[in-house]
């Protein structure tokens, strides 16, 4: 029996495992998720034998600031974008069609799960969702569960304006992802899962901005 084999085996078997621990929807836990990672560690290691070029590194600009920057960038072309295919609607910004399009999506909510699941804080969200009331766009209903809440859902007419954009929401979304083939793109969703997955529950405690910084960077470990 080739016992260095099976340890080889189990070496990466453990390896799927804690990365799938970590990322639960990158891959199913069955053999089809386990062959799955493989063909894309595989794929990896082919498409990135070589460290990646960004700007300015030959002068000491650290990989993070390159990372940042790129987000940076990437999120204002995407606004360009949104803005183009709204640029005959009601809508007045791409925060509202998104608010409309996870309200279709996930179905009535409270305001600040909504302002949440955008990744805003409450005075912005607050205005958005007063802009689509006036709209008409959405509505609002008492909460039975906390009547102190108010629940925001989207209107007949809001589904309507929604319907008439989809075309060009989708063609800018398509314009966003570029050029990227089907496995880019699968890569780059896991990578921005995980950032998300990172960065969201710092964002739901409502640090104070004086103190965020610091604050995770006590509680976590960054290695250069």
């Amino acid at each position: 029996m080739n016992y260095t084999l099976i340890k080889d085996y189990i070496d990466l078997l453990e390896k799927f495992e804690t990365e799938v621990s970590t990322s639960p929807e990158s891959y199913p836990v069955t053999i089809q998720g386990f062959k799955a990672w493989i063909s894309d560690q595989e794929n990896i290691e082919e498409n990135h034998t070589e460290e990646p070029y960004w700007e300015g590194k030959e002068n000491g600009r650290t990989p993070e600031s390159a990372i940042s920057t790129l987000l940076v960038h990437l999120n204002r072309y995407a606004k360009t974008y949104s803005k183009s295919a709204i640029s005959d609607s009601e809508f007045s910004t791409q925060e509202d069609f998104i608010y409309l399009i996870n309200l279709k999506a996930f179905g009535e909510m409270t305001k600040m799960a909504l302002i949440k699941k955008n990744i805003h804080d409450k005075p912005v969200g607050m205005l958005i969702i007063a802009r689509l009331l006036r709209q008409g766009l959405v509505e609002q209903t008492d909460s039975d569960l906390d009547k102190r809440s108010k629940l925001i859902r989207i209107t007949g007419r809001g589904l309507q304006i929604l319907e008439n954009q989809m075309e060009k929401i989708r063609q800018a979304t398509n314009i966003v992802a570029g050029n990227l083939n089907y496995y880019e793109k699968m890569e780059l969703i896991r990578i921005l899962n995980k950032l998300d997955r990172f960065h969201y529950p710092i964002f739901s405690r409502n640090i104070n901005p004086d103190e965020l910084i610091n604050t995770v960077y006590d509680e976590y470990t960054f290695k250069s």
